[in-house]
Order: structure tokens, then sequence, then C-alpha cells
């Protein structure tokens, strides 16, 4: 008897919807012996696919950028609360969980009529109360902060979808950083950018401003063939349908590759700097715990780089704001905030936080100087530069090949790609605004 089949959506930064549908077929491919995602739709921030619980399973451990994967339970029409409440009523939930686990709700939406997505997301959680209640006379505990099980709701602006979550912590938490720098870089959506950037192993890559390590750890784990799950913990563990013997031989196979990754004498050509000894120190701290073997790491200014192979490879950045690039006297720029009322705020003071009206000074002279360095020693390479400024080409006084609108968390960001060729640069126009040269 073939196993049943389950609808799922797996829900990613916006932006990366097309590299994680291919990611999900290569982990059927690879994991699973074949067709085991059958795709749905890519819909902005995420990817629908048909598949087996199974399917699930290897998503939550392999995807390098999914952020959830959800399990479909229901999906109707409503007009008010009332119908959202009867249509979570209907579902059986007690064959997923039971009342003696903890329990959160979540709903997001877009064009939802309702005037209190609080409200809705308070009858969600009778709802299924209610149920596992006059079915077995105790009701589920709400837990916030660790719950045992997470449901999902979804509006549309005429229509509620219930999902189930089976991750757990969101699948950017790898379990494996701990120091995280001034701008830090989810480690999904670097995923996705090194994707974007068509880097493969054995291409030479460099991050000149490499932080904490984001960007290495991730393209040393794709290169080293170390999942990205296999040291944490997954929601679908607290599942009734948990099948722990599938899960045992996906789990046995990746922490053999880790185990492999370890004593890996391979040369990566994964190469990191940065201005900052101490953001070293944690970068390195990071990769061990991410089971990774030694690779170069250098302590220098971005402006002083060199090339650090022969060959040309593909250069990525995530430039920060504040002392790591020697920016004085205020802290890093575009930080999101946690409201606690379920939104997200800048600390930006202006209703555009994606442009800056005057560049500092300070941040001019660097990327000048960056964008200098780039064109004068790194002819024949790729460089991609995420920045949520998007009058960094100009202050870099280069032209951008493509840019790729993306969003790290909540912040929106944009993805430059630079074609670097050699030229004089002596010429470049001294304002930022001012054309620039092809």
């Amino acid at each position: 008897m073939a196993p049943p089949l389950f609808d799922w959506f797996v829900p990613c930064p916006r932006g990366l919807e097309a590299p994680l549908a291919a990611e999900l077929a290569e982990i059927g491919q690879r994991h699973l012996g074949g067709a085991a995602f059958k795709p749905g739709a890519q819909v902005p921030g995420g990817v629908h696919f048909r598949g087996g619980w199974a399917a699930g399973m290897a998503a939550n451990l392999h995807s390098r950028i999914a952020s959830r994967v959800l399990l479909k339970i229901a999906h109707g029409p409503y007009r008010s609360e009332n119908d959202i409440y009867e249509l979570a009523y209907q579902q059986q939930w007690e064959q997923w969980f039971t009342p003696n686990q903890t329990m959160r709700v979540d709903i997001t939406a877009i064009k939802s009529p309702l005037r209190s997505l609080e409200f809705a997301t308070l009858r969600v959680k009778d709802a299924v109360c209610d149920r596992l209640r006059e079915l077995s006379g105790s009701r589920p505990s709400i837990d916030t902060a660790q719950p045992d099980v997470r449901v999902f709701a979804f509006l549309t602006i005429n229509e509620c979808t219930l999902y189930l979550d089976t991750s757990g912590d969101p699948l950017f938490k790898r379990g494996w950083r701990l120091d995280k720098g001034a701008a830090p870089l989810r480690e999904n959506l670097a995923a996705g950018i090194l994707r974007l950037t068509g880097w493969t192993p054995g291409t030479p890559l460099y991050d000149p401003m490499c932080g904490s390590g984001t960007f290495l750890a991730e393209a040393a784990q794709v290169a080293l063939n170390i999942a990205p799950g296999v040291e944490r913990r997954f929601g679908f563990e607290k599942l009734k349908q948990y099948d722990v013997n599938a899960w045992q031989k996906l789990k046995v196979a990746a922490v053999d590759a880790k185990r492999a990754a370890r004593n890996s004498r391979a040369d990566l050509q994964i190469f990191g700097s940065d201005i900052s000894g101490d953001m070293l120190d944690k970068a390195r701290a990071n990769l061990d715990r991410a089971g990774l073997p030694d690779f170069p790491l250098k302590q220098i200014d971005a402006r002083n780089m060199t090339p650090p192979a022969d060959a040309s490879g593909i250069l990525v950045a995530n430039p920060p704001y504040g002392e790591r690039i020697e920016v004085r006297g205020r802290g890093p720029r575009g930080e999101i905030r946690d409201t606690g009322r379920g939104r997200r705020e800048r600390d930006e003071e202006d209703d555009d936080a994606f442009t800056r009206a005057q560049p500092d000074p300070a941040d001019t002279e660097f990327f000048i100087s960056f964008g200098n360095a780039l064109k004068q020693r790194f002819p024949g390479w790729r460089a991609y530069v995420l920045t949520s400024d998007r009058k960094l080409p100009g202050l870099m006084r280069l032209r951008e090949s493509t840019k790729t609108p993306l969003f790290n968390g909540a912040l929106e960001c944009r993805l430059f790609r630079f074609d670097l060729i050699a030229g004089s640069v002596r010429n470049r126009p001294a304002n930022p605004d001012a054309p620039r040269e092809e």
C-alpha cells in the first residue's frame, strides 16, 4: 500500500521561490530516490508541493532556503471569524497531537477584511481547544515561546487555509551560529543568494566582509554535503504521525555525511576576510560548530583586498555599517525590532527606510575605495553585493548587470551583480549621483 500523500507549503524569503522549487526537486532525487516532490505553484513567499511524510521530513532536514515546512490541513471560504472557527473545529486535530501538548496559533493575512487578526487567532485557538476538550475532557495549554505544536492560518480576502507546522524553530536557525555580526544575515537567505550567483563547489568564492561567517558556512556545507538541519530538532518529532523509522534513515545518512566532512582534506576554494579580528574569531567558532574544516580567514580592510585565488571566481558580500567599516558614532543601520504585537518595525525615522536621503561621508569614501578595489584587482570576477541602499552602485562607481529584490527578514534589499572587467578608474565621476560608466 502506497503511503498517503499530503499537500505542503514551504515559505521562504521573498525573491527565492524559484531557487527553492529547484532545490526541493533535487532533494527528492538525491535523498528519497526519485520524484518524491510533486511540484505545485510558486507564489510570492513560498512554494507548494505534494508528497509523503518522508518528503516533508527531508525538506526540513535538507532545504537550505526554506523558512518552514507547513502541512496543509484544510482550506475553505470565510466571511467572518465564526466561519474560521467552524473550519478549524471540523478538523481532526486529534490525529496529530494530544491535549497534553502545548500549542501556539499564528495568522498571516493578505487583504483580509477582518478588523482584528488577533480575534481571528483567538477563534482558531478556541476551535482547536474546544474540539480536543469535547473528545478527551482536556485541552492544550498555550505556550507562545516554546510550543510543542504550531498551527498556522493564512487568510486571503475570502479564503482561509490551515496548516500544521512541522519545523518548530524557523529553519534558518541551523543550530551552529552563536555569534552574529553587526549586519546579521539569515542563513537561508545566504544559501539562496549563493544559488542566485550560480556558484558551484570548486569555483573560488570570496567574502571580503565575512562577519560571523554566514556565507562561508553555507557554501562549505554545500561543498561538503552537510545537511543544514543535521544538528537541530524539528516540530514533526512531536506529532503523532511522526515516522521514526523513516526519520532515522534520513538522519543517520546526514550524520554520516557530516562526520566524513569533518575529516575532509578537500581544497574548498572558499575564502573570507574581515577588518575585525573579533569578528573573525566568532566566524572561526561558528565554522567549527558547523562541523567544517579550517579554511583561510584573513584580517584585512576590504579596501585593501586582493584575489585569494589565481582563477577568477565569485565575490559575495553583505556590507555592514558601523565599526566593521570604520564608520564611527552610530550603530548598524536597518535593524528590525519586534514590537510584541505581531509586527516588525524598522529603526529608521523616515518613512522610506529603503533609501537614505544623504549618504554618510564615511560610507561614501569606503564604497568608492571598495569599488576601485574590485575594478583594479578583480577583473574576470563576478561580484554580488546585498544591500538595503539602492544608491550603492553609484557610490561604488559601478554599473550593475542585474539587481534582484530580496528580503532579509522584513528589510527590503537588492542583490546587485557586477561583472568586473579590466579598465581605468582615474576618470570616474566624483559625484555618486553622476552618470556611471558601463
